[in-house]
């Protein structure tokens, strides 16, 4: 075992060791070498870096780190971000120090059929293409690696969330796609790595165009002009913004919102050229059909999810249907109106409040989002919902005595709970939220044949309708019409109970 040493090119007297076997493992421009224990990598750019990217590099190991982690909630963002440690030089060669990804984030099965892939990171590619998901596809997905439809909500949370903090930091990714962010639907989690070519509007600029299939249309649109010329687009934190909408709309649906059945040119690479840049149309446009996929022209391997009549966007509920509308309907060509992370976090935590666990043990999903019919079913293997179904639709106060619906609903499945921001609305559910705040605070149970809410933690739950208290430890039924005030508190909001599926 070849072991080297290098310096930190900021901290004076630090050092790195590293394993140098002749054969390192080369990344796009850099590359890797592994510490004797694993705990850290060693990347070093192939190419000569000049005085503006070590600069770069250096505000992101410094400045930008302390920032990110070094106060309230960086211990969150620690995990969510593969971040660079310290530079290195040696010699003319520039590096940066990288934490090795979370265990969890190599894959522990192969494919089904062989263990080809068994170790290797897991790039979301693997989770966004449908065929890795077809019992029919040889090199199918262990199902032990896939997770559940649920799942990839949360990894969606979490990749917004990090695009959220870099965006709030005035920073642009500039490369978000699905090869720069690993997952693990086991653990909901996600990791965005490749963080050394951040971009810092009017100081540091962007280094790449970005991934074919998550590259913005106005960046493929002016890319033959130059990069001086006023009119070329370049990655910034708009186009990190329809990459995360790609991405999100992939992981959910198992298909890219731009490649669909209209050809533009019959030579094949200006034909990927328009469609993704110049000339792009959703897939799921409601009023130009021009570009759904045609089925006859799909791979067996792709179905169902190809099929948008199927498995349109709809199934992904009110919330997200209307971002991805507002992303790739309006903001497809006008970047400014593309929606901003955060809105794509709240969207996708209230959909999760839609959900509902499929009745059927063989459905690979196991999870599907409520339907707004009185006759809900599965929609990716059609078994109805069971029983009555309690959605409770959520009020806050917009001043003394007048309550207004938030547009906000909870459904109830057997052993679902109540969270503190479910009953007040001034405590949001995000990275900030506490320990304390993530104790449920109640739960509903079907007992006796009827739907209740067990009381565990409410201080004043009360039963509007039958204008009675619920002590902690009590129970109220979830009756038609039945109005429960959660809380009294500043926010306290009211609850509304529907039952479905009569």
């Amino acid at each position: 075992m070849n072991i080297k040493t290098v310096s930190s090119a900021i901290y004076s007297g630090k050092s790195y060791q590293y394993v140098d076997n002749g054969a390192p493992l080369q990344g796009g421009m850099k590359d890797v070498y592994f510490s004797p224990d694993r705990s850290y990598v060693v990347a070093f750019y192939r190419s000569e870096q000049d005085l503006n990217a070590k600069e770069r590099l250096r505000k992101i190991v410094t400045d930008y780190y302390n920032s990110f982690f070094n106060r309230e909630g960086g211990a969150y963002y620690k995990d969510l971000y593969c971040w660079p440690t310290d530079m290195i030089e040696e010699g003319k060669k520039v590096g940066l120090i990288v934490p090795c990804y979370n265990e969890n984030f190599f894959f522990k099965k192969g494919y089904a059929a062989n263990d080809f892939i068994l170790g290797k990171e897991k790039e979301g590619k693997w989770f966004a293409a449908p065929k890795f998901r077809n019992k029919a596809f040889s090199l199918r997905l262990d199902e032990n690696e896939l997770g559940n439809w649920l799942s990839y909500f949360q990894i969606c949370v979490n990749i917004a969330r990090g695009v959220k903090r870099l965006h709030a930091a005035g920073l642009a990714h500039s490369d978000l796609s699905y090869k720069n962010v690993l997952i693990d639907p086991i653990s909901r989690s996600a990791a965005i790595i490749d963080i050394d070519g951040l971009v810092v509007p009017g100081l540091f600029p962007p280094e790449v165009i970005g991934t074919p299939d998550f590259i913005a249309p106005e960046v493929l649109a002016t890319r033959h002009l130059d990069k001086s010329d006023p009119g070329r687009k370049l990655p910034n934190r708009l186009t990190d913004l329809h990459a995360l909408a790609v991405m999100i709309y992939m992981y959910l649906l198992h298909r890219h919102p731009l490649k669909g059945g209209k050809v533009h040119d019959l030579d094949t690479e200006k034909d990927d050229l328009l469609s993704m840049g110049e000339k792009a149309l959703f897939i799921e446009h409601p009023e130009d059909v021009s570009n759904r996929p045609q089925l006859d022209h799909v791979h067996p391997n792709d179905l169902p999810w190809a099929d948008v009549n199927k498995l349109p966007l709809a199934v992904t509920g009110p919330y997200l249907k209307e971002l991805f509308y507002k992303a790739f309907v309006t903001g497809l060509h006008q970047p400014a109106e593309r929606p901003p992370a955060d809105m794509w976090e709240q969207a996708l935590l209230k959909t999760t409040d839609l959900m509902q666990p499929c009745a059927n043990p063989a459905c690979e999903q196991k999870w599907y989002v409520f339907d707004n019919t009185n006759s809900p079913k599965c929609p990716f293997c059609g078994t109805p919902h069971r029983g009555t179904l309690p959605v409770l639709d959520l009020y806050y106060e917009f001043k003394p005595t007048v309550w207004r619906p938030e547009n906000h609903r909870l459904m109830v499945y057997n052993n679902q709970y109540l969270f503190q921001w479910h009953a007040n609305r001034n405590v949001v559910r995000n990275e900030r939220t506490s320990e304390e705040q993530k104790i449920p605070v109640g739960y509903f149970v079907f007992h006796q044949q009827q739907w209740v809410l067990v009381n565990q933690r409410l201080t004043s739950l009360k039963d509007l309708t039958e204008d009675k208290e619920i002590p902690i430890g009590g129970m109220v039924a979830l009756t038609d019409g039945k109005k429960l005030l959660l809380s009294r508190e500043e926010g306290g909001r009211v609850v509304i109970v529907t039952l479905a599926n009569k």
